[in-house]
């Protein structure tokens, strides 16, 4: 575990399972921040039961995947989010469990996988002032919540101009590649939509229950976390029509180009049609067949075929077809 203290003086204390042993023998007074990422599960639960959290929210937070939640218990405020990991940059994500405790001078955060968004306000609270660490578990809950939500915001900003260069790319260089990830992109697109959902919809109850929680000193905080829940819905919604415009693009497109294909294949059978009628008849080698004895009737033939395909050639290329 990492823990960290703040200390009724201003003041951070840092480190592991001593730091928590010394607030305990503190009289626990100040905020205990308790993150758990490689502890076993008997010693979160454990942990758990120290602080009273109720066994069914222990369940859900233990679980490998569940769906966001916002649940409200007599000992802690109980905030189940789904963060992005930190193994792969762009739309390659995964996402892991975030699970947040905050009760009243604690907040204990479980996640299933590294939370880059835990570690972004653990190096921020070492880096800040003593006066910008937050006066109450719940605001520092909406901190590492905020902190997620603008991850995901990232996240689709950064895919804006990589569909830029796929619409360029279409008309320039088009290859089936970039169906393929126009394609993987709408999957992961619509994963975002989904998460994000969730996301909007618990910002929300949180913001509508503020004086419930005795938050109305948080209310911009929570304002904030829903905007840029709300903000990531929007921007997964509008690349998932973007991604899809351009796939159906590519697809008409490459339609077109068959279609051009097949219009030249068929104006070329069109014209060898006539030319290969003559020279099946002359083909058939009958005794009484009158140009056979002709000097001239090779050349003749020859001509009458030239003649022909160069009137469907004129004809074709007046009505546009070549």
């Amino acid at each position: 575990m990492h823990v960290i203290h703040f200390t009724v003086e201003g003041g951070l204390q840092s480190g592991g399972a001593d730091v928590l042993d010394a607030w305990r023998a503190g009289a626990r007074e100040g905020l205990i921040w308790i993150d758990l990422d490689e502890e076993t599960e008997d010693a979160q639960r454990a942990l758990f039961r120290e602080f009273f959290i109720h066994p069914l929210a222990v369940q859900d937070a233990l679980r490998t995947r569940h769906p966001p939640k916002l649940e409200v218990f007599d000992s802690a405020t109980f905030l189940l989010l789904r963060g992005l990991d930190a193994a792969q940059p762009g739309l390659d994500f995964g996402v892991i469990q975030l699970a947040l405790f905050a009760g009243d001078g604690f907040l204990i955060t479980r996640h299933s996988g590294r939370s880059v968004s835990v570690e972004i306000v653990r190096r921020e609270l070492f880096a800040g002032e003593p006066e910008a660490h937050p006066d109450s578990s719940l605001a520092l809950a909406l901190r590492i919540a905020n902190k997620l939500a603008r991850r995901y915001v990232d996240l689709l900003l950064s895919l804006e101009s990589r569909l830029d260069e796929i619409e360029d790319e279409m008309f320039v260089d088009p290859h089936d590649g970039l169906l393929n990830e126009l394609t993987r992109y709408r999957s992961k697109l619509r994963q975002l939509q989904r998460i994000a959902r969730y996301h909007t919809m618990l910002s929300a109850r949180l913001r509508d229950q503020r004086a419930e929680l005795e938050a109305e000193h948080l209310v911009h905080e929570m304002v904030d976390l829903y905007e840029q829940n709300e903000r990531a819905v929007s921007l997964s919604e509008l690349y998932h029509h973007i991604a899809q415009d351009l796939s159906d693009s590519y697809l008409a497109l490459s339609s077109h180009r068959l279609n051009r294909v097949m219009q030249i294949l068929t104006v070329f059978t069109v014209i060898f049609v006539p030319l290969t009628f003559i020279a099946g008849i002359y083909g058939m080698n009958f005794e009484n067949m009158p140009e056979l004895k002709s000097s001239i009737g090779y050349f003749a033939v020859i001509a009458v075929m030239l003649l022909i395909a160069t009137i469907q050639l004129v004809y074709f290329r007046r009505r546009k077809w070549i």
